[in-house]
């Protein structure tokens, strides 16, 4: 059967993602701004960002998946479902100019948030955006539109800490997360970097990871939001 475009967006601007699962290959046609938004986490109507009703094998050439192949691999038939999936977890194809759009975005977003976490350990003042945008230019660091601010900010430190001096306020953050959420909140801590992990006999989970102390809001939002608040966190500064 053929891939039939039945949407608001034009086949034009939708892009493809794709994905590998259970040996086979499948895509799906969406629109760029609202496949990225949810790639953030922001909620998108999912229904708006697909393109197609229908999952593909080739979406150029138009050849639909099989219902069966689709069912092994993703355990439903559901488009919306199926959609949000790729989009979610596998490969988004950007143009060169969205890319482009995006990725300077991002370089504002992540030296924004290195301005806001670190000082100029001379002067103890913090570094201006500007001045940190200019020493990632100079450094030539690429930045992934794709990946969040967050996970970007520490190796972004250290490619621009020869061009800036620079100090990071890092604090230790000792975690303990009930078994029912374990595995799930596992995914999030491993982002920023574990540094003892130790998995109880009752399933539960302790974990040590240091962040920038900027993060700090954001680790405790996405593990509240994960766990429905049944998580201690505990702190201990340290600069570095």
């Amino acid at each position: 059967g053929f891939c039939y475009v039945i949407q608001m967006v034009t086949v034009d601007e939708a892009i493809i993602a794709k994905i590998d699962r259970s040996g086979k290959h499948f895509e799906i046609l969406v629109d760029p701004e609202l496949a990225y938004d949810l790639r953030e986490g922001k909620s998108v109507s999912i229904n708006k960002m697909l393109a197609t009703n229908v999952v593909c094998t080739d979406s150029k050439k138009g050849l639909r998946a099989s219902p069966k192949d689709v069912e092994t691999a993703f355990g439903t038939l559901d488009v919306e479902k199926i959609g949000e999936y790729i989009v979610r977890h596998g490969e988004i194809q950007l143009t060169t100019e969205f890319r482009r759009k995006k990725t300077e975005e991002r370089k504002r977003q992540i030296a924004a948030l290195i301005s806001r976490n670190a000082i100029n350990p001379q002067t103890r003042y913090p570094h201006p955006p500007e001045r940190i945008l200019n020493a990632m230019e100079q450094a030539r660091v690429v930045v992934d539109p794709v990946h969040p601010a967050e996970q970007q900010v520490e190796g972004v430190i250290k490619a621009i800490k020869e061009i800036l001096p620079i100090s990071v306020e890092q604090i230790s953050l000792n975690i303990e997360v009930p078994a029912k959420y374990s595995a799930r909140a596992y995914g999030v801590v491993k982002e920023y970097g574990i540094e003892k992990e130790n998995w109880l006999s009752d399933g539960s989970l302790f974990v040590k990871v240091t962040i920038a102390a900027g993060l700090k809001e954001n680790v405790y939002r996405r593990l509240g939001a994960l766990t429905e608040g049944n998580v201690k966190i505990e702190e201990v500064k340290k600069e570095r």
